[in-house]
């Protein structure tokens, strides 16, 4: 039966001052130093992750684009060559 990880460490070196500053802040917020840590990486993962999953668009580009989903322009001659080249390379 194999044994499966629950946690795992992350070594961090960083300057004595950053140290610091981090551990007064920890304290200051009542955490140990790795709390603090482990909830700060983890907020900055989220924020990242959602910057890169969501798109974010105004009214109008909105608008535009649930129209063309709904009303798709006719394809094209450059959009029909794309499709046959697509259907010889994937349809052999």
């Amino acid at each position: 039966m194999a044994l499966v990880k629950a946690e795992e460490r992350v070594p961090a070196r960083m300057p004595l001052a950053v140290y610091e500053k981090i551990s007064e802040a920890a304290a200051v917020v009542g955490a140990t130093l790795n709390q603090f840590l482990v909830s700060a990486a983890i907020e900055k993962a989220n924020a990242i992750l959602e910057q890169e999953r969501v798109i974010n668009l105004s009214a109008k580009s909105a608008k535009i684009v649930f129209d063309l989903i709904e009303n798709p322009p006719k394809p094209n001659k450059h959009l029909k060559k794309a499709l046959q080249t697509r259907k010889e390379l994937l349809c052999k």
